[in-house]
């Protein structure tokens, strides 16, 4: 029996803005943020939707290379579905890279490795396939907000 390769079918761009980091300082597990998303834009084939302000993106900058991300935030489409999502990635650059983004300070993506898997939730009945589905995706730091592009896995 042969089992099929997973594919990659594009899905959405998004632009999230975000806020002024909330520094928690180092815990036992490493150094703890808190930066609130504020709003920003999404759209896929044929649809669009705005990032609704009152998210946030927790991290935990676990060694002076590697952040391990979780956010958690919602989408309201063009037709007024709310999508809620629930994104974990993982961010890893050389140290002095990852401290100018610890510092907010713009940094070439090419130098970072940012890869994501969110998980999307829906009420609307035309959007109950996101739950059974996974996704993947690529983003980049910028200093005012997080650009990704999320792939379903097919």
């Amino acid at each position: 029996m042969t089992l099929p390769d997973p594919t990659l079918r594009f899905f959405a761009d998004l632009s999230v803005e975000v806020g002024t980091p909330i520094e928690i300082g180092h815990t036992g597990k490493g150094r703890r943020r808190f930066i609130p998303i504020t709003g920003g834009q999404a759209s896929g084939n044929g649809w669009t939707a705005r990032v609704l302000p009152g998210g946030a993106d927790y991290q935990l900058v676990s060694s002076d290379t590697t952040a391990e991300l979780e956010a958690h935030y919602v989408l309201e489409t063009d037709a007024g579905d709310l999508i809620y999502v629930r994104n974990e990635a993982l961010r890893s650059a050389p140290p002095d890279v990852t401290a100018r983004l610890i510092r907010g300070e713009p940094v070439d993506p090419a130098l970072v490795y940012f890869r994501c898997a969110p998980r999307l939730e829906a009420s609307a009945p035309s959007l109950a396939w996101l739950r059974e589905r996974l996704f993947v995706g690529t983003g980049a730091r910028h200093p005012d907000r997080v650009v990704m592009r999320f792939f379903e896995l097919g």
